[in-house]
């Protein structure tokens, strides 16, 4: 049975990622807007308020969550590749699902932020050099110096996290 909470498995903030991994992984961050809107086309009101495992999100907070982490992921990029070693604010992600925003906006709003998010994002990615990703914020969460490489990594797999959260579900639910 497909693990629930982590249907691509676990991020690896330690694994190795090559510079010659940065060109696909920069594609899978940008394939994320079109995969996560693939994922909900033709769901109802009913099956975007269910949740995807027990104790889970909402597939409407799912979709809201990506635009709040990738808006977040973005301005880190900015911060890290303008400052040195910025120390980055956390933010508490399930608080932020249980905002009205997110429990009452329309999905479709997120999913257009999404998009325009990484029309911004993407073109910024593509035109950094390996000196850019060896840059990195720290993470008071993480206690130590994230590098943009890392992050690059983490933000691939984000994206299909979320978007496998979807998709498992309606597997699951034959939708």
């Amino acid at each position: 049975m497909t693990d629930l909470k982590y249907p691509v498995g676990k991020f690896d903030f330690d694994a190795p990622i090559a510079e010659a991994d940065h060109a696909r992984l920069i594609d899978e961050i940008a394939a994320t807007p079109a995969a996560l809107r693939a994922a909900v086309t033709g769901l109802s009101r009913d099956q975007l308020e269910t949740r995807y495992r027990p104790g889970g999100w909402t597939v409407k907070q799912v979709v809201h969550h990506v635009p709040d982490s990738h808006m977040n992921a973005y301005s880190r990029f900015k911060l890290a590749l303008t400052e040195d070693e910025p120390t980055i604010k956390p933010y508490d992600e399930a608080k932020w699902a249980e905002l009205p925003d997110s429990q009452k906006v329309a999905a479709e709003v997120s999913l257009r932020l999404v998009e325009a998010i990484h029309e911004r994002w993407v073109p910024l990615l593509r035109t950094m050099d390996s000196a850019d990703f060896r840059r990195g914020f720290r993470h008071p969460d993480h206690g130590r110096v994230l590098t943009l490489q890392q992050v690059l990594g983490l933000y691939a797999w984000h994206g299909r996290h979320h978007v496998a959260h979807i998709t498992t579900l309606r597997d699951r639910e034959g939708w």
